[in-house]
């Protein structure tokens, strides 16, 4: 079954900053490849550095490998950020991911974000003091 990320408007998904370590491989509707690097993940969406951008709007096939195992899935190219001399940063959304690709995704991003939670630990709690 397919899986349709929906952004909960509440509250923003968990990012994961990569800075550039996990490629990924961007199908296009006419058959080009371009290969990119993220910067970004979320269960939502993400954001590439890519040496030539896409159009805003243009529908793609993305595919990188988590430590939860391979994601591929259809995105929609958002907005591109002006051009750095490493190339252009362009956010992407997912509009469809298959529910094994899905659960990779979060999988990792659940993961990554337990691992860097720096919350109060328990020792450190302490008992309301009474009135």
């Amino acid at each position: 079954m397919t899986h349709f990320p929906q952004p909960n408007p509440q509250r923003r998904a968990p990012r994961i900053h990569l800075g550039g370590s996990v490629l990924a491989l961007v199908m296009l509707d006419d058959g080009q490849r371009a290969k990119g690097k993220l910067q970004t993940i979320s269960i939502t969406g993400g954001l590439l550095r890519l040496g030539k951008s896409l159009g805003q709007g243009d529908f793609v096939e993305i595919a990188f490998q988590t430590q939860s195992g391979p994601v591929h899935g259809m995105a929609e190219m958002l907005s591109p950020m002006p051009a750095t001399r490493d190339g252009y940063l362009q956010p992407f959304r997912f509009v469809a991911l298959e529910d094994e690709h899905h659960r990779a995704l979060s999988m990792t991003v659940d993961a990554v974000s337990d691992k860097s939670f720096q919350g109060i630990r328990s020792s450190q709690w302490s008992l309301p003091k009474s009135i």
